[in-house]
């Protein structure tokens, strides 16, 4: 439940995001969200978070700029392949990078399961990227090559918080750690490229927004439900979001998906229903 409220909330951001000044960014409010949401993280840690900062060792760098890839690249992504499809793209990949991960480092076994899923998946994003979703088709083809650098970035810091807490780091103190770290790369990028987004009011309220309700709470939320679960079930779950952004990105922001882009969004959710079945 709490990686599936997380998951609820972190739906909002590219709908947020779209309120934004238009001078501004993705770069800048990707910065800005997980920046300043990261030292709030940092914060709600405390000292527990610090001891996990001076204890992490190379994990703690692997996850740390693994935080700081992500928002750059998502938020780059649904800016030039759109709200819908670039979190479709940037959270229906992660499972399927999770699962790989997992068995480079933990030897969890692949199945046909899998394989038939990561077909799925694959051919999803085919049409995905070749459907008529509101932008031509180079932005579309570039925004989902970020979305699947952001995947990837997303499995790296949530495998990391997860091996973290295995041993026995509390989930506030990880979770600070971890964002504390990437905020140490992110803020300097705001600071280059924040200027049209802080200096009007409503860029204040999409930040603030982002920084506090889709970052810092989600995340306290999403490390409460990573010390009961595996990275790939946790991603897999997580996969509400791309659901409520592409509804919302379609209800709100009046984006126009073709029926190709739709048939695509389609086998991605077949193939995470294909992942997230147990024996």
């Amino acid at each position: 439940m709490p990686v599936l409220l997380a998951a609820a909330l972190w739906g909002t951001t590219g709908t947020a995001a779209s309120f934004a000044p238009d001078a501004a960014s993705p770069l800048s409010i990707g910065a800005a969200t997980m920046g300043i949401g990261g030292l709030f993280l940092l914060l709600i840690g405390g000292r527990s978070a610090l001891a996990v900062v001076r204890s992490g060792g190379s994990s703690l760098v692997v996850g740390g700029l693994s935080v700081a890839v992500y928002p750059l690249a998502f938020y780059s992504s649904m800016d030039l392949a759109g709200v819908a499809v670039g979190t479709v793209v940037t959270l229906g990949s992660a499972p399927l990078f999770a699962a790989v991960l997992e068995r480079v480092a933990d030897g969890i076994r692949l199945d046909l399961r899998w394989a038939g899923a990561a077909s799925l998946a694959v051919l999803g994003l085919v049409l995905i990227t070749g459907g008529d979703s509101g932008a031509d088709s180079t932005s579309t083809v570039l925004g989902s090559l970020l979305g699947l650098l952001g995947g990837a970035a997303y499995v790296g810091y949530s495998w990391t918080a997860t091996r973290l807490m295995r041993r026995g780091c509390r989930s506030r103190a990880v979770m600070g750690a971890l964002f504390g770290t990437g905020a140490l790369v992110l803020l300097p990028v705001l600071a280059f490229t924040g200027g049209p987004l802080l200096s009007s009011a409503s860029g204040l309220v999409v930040a603030g927004y982002l920084a506090v309700v889709p970052m810092c709470l989600a995340y306290v939320l999403f490390g409460a439900g990573l010390r009961r679960t595996s990275t790939t079930v946790a991603t897999t779950l997580s996969l509400l979001e791309p659901l409520v952004a592409a509804l919302l990105g379609v209800l709100v922001v009046g984006e126009r998906l073709g029926l190709g882009a739709w048939c695509g969004i389609g086998l991605i959710g077949l193939a995470l229903v294909l992942v997230s079945l147990r024996r």
